[in-house]
């Protein structure tokens, strides 16, 4: 199943990326490979992340404070928000209708 992200979780995603990198080099190449795992996981089992909110399912990372907020949609997973769990939870709430 396609995996499709949307403007602002792309943004939120390489944000996190470029944060890791400029803590410790290196580090922003693991974020991208626990957001790839997590992918893959998605991927393979849509349905097996729990629901955070109405139709949005959460999967949430093992090494960083993160969570991806996704849709399954007909033809795709469709990636909400890439989210902090330690920052105002709810503000990618208004995306779900996007």
């Amino acid at each position: 199943m396609r995996i499709e992200f949307s403007p602002q979780a792309r943004a939120e995603f390489e944000d996190g990326e470029a944060y890791y990198e400029l803590q410790f080099p290196g580090l922003g190449a693991r974020f991208r490979v626990e957001i790839r795992q997590a992918l893959l996981r998605m991927r393979r089992w849509p349905l097996a992340a729990p629901l955070e909110r109405g139709d949005i399912r959460r999967m949430i990372l093992s090494r960083f404070p993160y969570k991806l907020l996704y849709s399954v949609e007909p033809d795709c997973l469709f990636i909400i928000a890439v989210a902090h769990m330690h920052r105002a939870p709810d503000y990618w709430i208004d995306r779900e209708s996007s």
